[in-house]
């Protein structure tokens, strides 16, 4: 937790290292906006990770390329790469969207064509998954709670007793994704369809 209110790529940085320092390990994938100087920290710290960027907002700086009177239009043909049942399909129909923009919004097709991978990034973990990692929403839901919380004291006496605050309302959401309703659900177990035969013999008589 930090209460920097300086968003460059040196914040993002420290406050990435600062998690490694703590004993963050092993992450797989880093879910964000594509703000240049977040990305930068997030290639730098967590270079073996995949990136992910929030359907939500690519959406939002997708349908700066189109009319307002098409954007309800569009924004249904994009989410329909998301609603498809497996990774392979999510891909075609990546392609049959930039195929279809592309004959009314060139430069809007160009952008989901180059952002295609950064996009569907999600398809490379378990479907169980998919909602929670396709964008930044469960996180917009809290940093929406901090905001509400601290809207309700209004002026802070100095900056612990926010951070106070703030600590609490993220513990208690701690306690809700491990506890209550669990933030992601381990993916059952995949077992190869050809298991070894095993063969049982009658022990002998010494």
């Amino acid at each position: 937790m930090d209460g920097n209110p300086n968003f460059g790529q040196p914040y993002w940085l420290s406050f990435l290292c600062s998690l490694v320092a703590r004993g963050l390990a092993g992450v797989e994938l880093v879910i964000s906006d594509a703000h240049q100087g977040l990305r930068d920290a997030i290639a730098t710290v967590f270079a073996e990770a995949s990136w992910q960027r929030c359907r939500t907002h690519f959406m939002t700086n997708l349908l700066t390329r189109v009319p307002k009177r098409t954007q309800p239009w569009v924004t249904t043909m994009v989410r329909s790469i998301y609603q498809q049942p497996s990774a392979q399909e999510v891909h075609i129909q990546h392609e049959k969207v930039v195929e279809q923009l592309a004959e009314r919004f060139p430069e809007a097709a160009a952008m989901l064509d180059e952002a295609g991978t950064d996009i569907l990034a999600f398809t490379h973990f378990p479907m169980e998954h998919w909602k929670k990692i396709w964008s930044n929403n469960p996180q917009e839901r809290l940093n929406k709670e901090i905001r509400r919380r601290t809207d309700v004291v209004g002026i802070f006496p100095n900056r612990p007793a926010a951070m106070r605050l703030v600590g609490a309302v993220l513990a208690e959401q701690n306690d809700e994704w491990i506890v209550g309703r669990r933030y992601l659900t381990p993916a059952p177990p995949v077992y190869s369809e050809a298991l070894p035969e095993v063969q049982l013999t009658q022990p002998t008589a010494a």
